[in-house]
């Protein structure tokens, strides 16, 4: 069992790797940089090149049956989903198989949307505490359901 962090933009890498910590699973983050090298020796800082979802293709390739995938991009949660990873947004909820369809046809909508309307401008909420304790409750719960299936 591997936990992967898309990390270019994670809010949550510090609570993460609490939690990684403390159920002793190994840690991925996967970043085109910018990120210092990480002292716990759980935790792998993974550098990719620069380029569209490089460091999504590089997760999708490895992530599978007993892994933990934090993620907000829904192409990736959906090739991870597929690969048999629990995946887990930022604000803790869950991408699977029942929803990752759902999902993608929204984010396509509204690919859609702002394409047709450059004005539109998007409804990006703040990252709560509230979201942060549904992340650090999600994540356990996760993790432990994860190590049920290896």
């Amino acid at each position: 069992m591997t936990l992967y962090i898309d990390a270019d933009a994670c809010p949550v890498k510090a609570e993460a790797e609490t939690v990684a910590t403390r159920h002793k699973v190994p840690m991925i983050l996967v970043a085109n940089g910018g990120l210092r090298p990480p002292r716990n020796p759980l935790v792998t800082l993974q550098i990719v090149a620069d380029g569209p979802d490089v460091a999504d293709m590089w997760i999708a390739d490895r992530a599978g049956k007993g892994d933990v995938v934090i993620t907000a991009d829904i192409p990736l949660a959906a090739k991870c989903v597929a690969a048999g990873a629990l995946v887990l947004r930022h604000d803790g909820s869950a991408l699977t198989e029942a929803n990752i369809g759902q999902q993608l046809a929204m984010r396509d909508l509204m690919t859609d949307l702002r394409a047709a309307d450059p004005f539109r401008q998007g409804s990006g909420k703040g990252f709560t505490k509230a979201d942060r304790s549904r992340f650090l409750d999600a994540l356990e719960r996760t993790l432990r359901q994860a190590g049920k299936t290896v």
